[in-house]
C-alpha cells in the first residue's frame, strides 16, 4: 500500500517571484593552501554565464592592483594586489600597505554594488590575522553585501566570528600515509 500525500496550493506564492539568498562559504585549512575546488566552482559558475571575481589579497609580483583586473574568460575576473611580491607575513613595506588598501576599498565597493553574484576572496583570514584588513571591516561587508551575492571567503585560521555567520564552512585537512 502506498501512503497518499495532499498538499494545498498555495496560490499567493505562486505569482511571486523566488529570490534566492546569496551565502557565505568558507574554505579553511590548517597552513596556506591553494584552493582547488574553490577555483573550479568559479570556473563552472562563469562558464554557465555568472559575473565571477577572483580577489587575491597577497598574491602579487604581477604588477596588477584593482584598476589592472585579468579577465579569464567572459565572466571571471581576477585581480591581486599590486605588490612586488607574495605576502607571506605581517612585515609590508608602507607602498604595499597602501597597495593593499586600495585593492581592500575596490573590494568592498565591487561587493556593494552586486555586479558579481560569486566573489572569491582568497586568504582573506590571513590578511586579518596579520592585521591588515580589520575583521569588524570584513563582517560589515558581509552583513551589508547585496543578497544574491555570494561570498567564498579562504585562508588558515579563519576568525570566529565569521565562521559564526557562515553558511557553508569546508575544512580542508591532508593525511600522509607511508
Amino acid at each position: 500500500m502506498i501512503a497518499q500525500l495532499t498538499t494545498t496550493l498555495d496560490t499567493s506564492l505562486s505569482s511571486k517571484p523566488h529570490k534566492i539568498e546569496g551565502m557565505i562559504q568558507v574554505f579553511t585549512s590548517t597552513q596556506r593552501n591553494f584552493y582547488t575546488d574553490v577555483m573550479v566552482q568559479a570556473l563552472i559558475c562563469a562558464g554557465h554565464g555568472t559575473p565571477v571575481l577572483v580577489v587575491q589579497f597577497l598574491k602579487g609580483g604581477i604588477n596588477q592592483g584593482p584598476n589592472q583586473p585579468v579577465q579569464l574568460g567572459e565572466n571571471l575576473d581576477w585581480l591581486r594586489c599590486n605588490l612586488p611580491r607574495s605576502v607571506y607575513n605581517s612585515q609590508l613595506e608602507p607602498a604595499e600597505i597602501q597597495a593593499l588598501n586600495l585593492l581592500w576599498e575596490h573590494t568592498q565597493k565591487v561587493v556593494l554594488e552586486g555586479r558579481y553574484s560569486l566573489i572569491i576572496l582568497e586568504e582573506l583570514s590571513l590578511a586579518i590575522n596579520y592585521g591588515l584588513i580589520p575583521e569588524t571591516e570584513v563582517i560589515n561587508l558581509i552583513q551589508k553585501r547585496p543578497t544574491h551575492v555570494d561570498l567564498i571567503l579562504t585562508g588558515p585560521e579563519m576568525p570566529e566570528s565569521i565562521l559564526n555567520i557562515a553558511d557553508q564552512i569546508t575544512q580542508i585537512r591532508r593525511s600522509c600515509h607511508d
